[in-house]
């Protein structure tokens, strides 16, 4: 959008503009620095800075400004990062189709949005399974975040998916891929704790919450929240992998997953406890835009998560 009369914003006339300008400022944002970004793009340095000149003209800002012995992106260019990588792959997508898909030969790169937890869990067997079955193509596995959750209809279109469980995303198609089951963790020290947990522990003891916002608990969290208990959150991650370290040695007290608790080394400082409550099964699904529902390779790749999942052991058989 460029300022048009009135301070009316007017779309930009992409005709007149040269889309390679888009992987240079990619390259700017990501680098932070002409020299690394023009080795990055595999270009000269002049011609970078030639770019950055006309990048800077175009948005009327300076996007990378030197503090001290380094540079640093604009409050303008920190917004244009993710709407950078959202394009660029975007564009990728577009003239990377092809009306026959063959696994074998492809160098598509698949963008899935993740938690370390489904990373854990379905990414290894995930990235295995890519190796064997298409050598030559890349799997991105990037991090999801509540933004992503909250904004899935835009943040879904430019990436092959998103590994979400269900109660947090609508009106987008899906693939459910396996279910887990919550869990208890406490200290092995904590003497608040028996050798059962009840729902009294939970409401007076510390926790670690995970994604602790409005839009973004999880589904074990709001279940306890219709039983009145809000839990009493000491400390605050949006990943799953530090959990049982936040809890070790501590009065504190999380919620995870069965599956993330069963890889838990031999003396991991917790106790992996029942839930004192009737929680919900987990169910995670492979969530998608629509506009990926007829291209050849995303069936192919939906094909290849479901089979993977499929092939993951029933969480009824992992040991609390």
């Amino acid at each position: 959008m460029s300022e048009g009369a009135g301070g009316v914003r007017r779309p930009v006339r992409l005709v007149n503009l040269d889309l390679n300008l888009l992987l240079s400022l990619r390259a700017l944002l990501t680098e932070r620095n002409v020299t690394r970004a023009a080795a990055a793009l595999g270009l000269s340095q002049p011609a970078v800075s030639a770019a950055l000149a006309r990048l800077r003209r175009h948005f009327g800002d300076d996007l990378l400004v030197r503090v001290g012995n380094r540079y640093e992106l604009t409050p303008l260019a920190l917004r244009l990062v993710e709407r950078t990588e959202r394009a660029v792959g975007g564009i990728e997508e577009v003239f990377s189709a092809a009306p026959d898909f063959d696994p074998v030969s492809t160098a598509r790169e698949f963008t899935l949005l993740v938690s370390d937890y489904a990373t854990s869990v379905l990414g290894v067997p995930l990235a295995a399974a890519m190796a064997a079955r298409a050598p030559c193509a890349r799997l991105v596995l990037r991090p999801h975040s509540p933004d992503d959750v909250v904004g899935a209809a835009e943040r879904l279109r430019p990436v092959d998916g998103m590994v979400m469980p269900h109660g947090f995303i609508d009106e987008m198609p899906y693939l459910d891929l396996y279910e887990d089951r919550w869990v208890v963790l406490a200290a092995t020290g904590n003497t608040r704790v028996g050798e059962a947990v009840t729902l009294d522990d939970l409401a007076a003891l510390p926790w670690v919450t995970i994604y602790h916002r409005p839009t973004a608990f999880t589904p074990a969290n709001l279940q306890l929240r219709t039983l009145g208990i809000e839990p009493r959150a000491q400390v605050v991650v949006e990943s799953f992998l530090p959990v049982p370290e936040l809890v070790a040695g501590t009065e504190r007290v999380a919620l995870v997953q069965a599956r993330l608790a069963a890889r838990l080394g031999p003396d991991p400082g917790v106790r992996v406890l029942a839930a004192p409550f009737d929680v919900g099964p987990l169910l995670e699904a492979l969530w998608w835009h629509p506009v990926h529902d007829t291209d050849p390779a995303h069936t192919w790749f939906r094909g290849l998560v479901a089979e993977v999942a499929a092939g993951l052991p029933g969480a009824g058989a992992l040991k609390d």
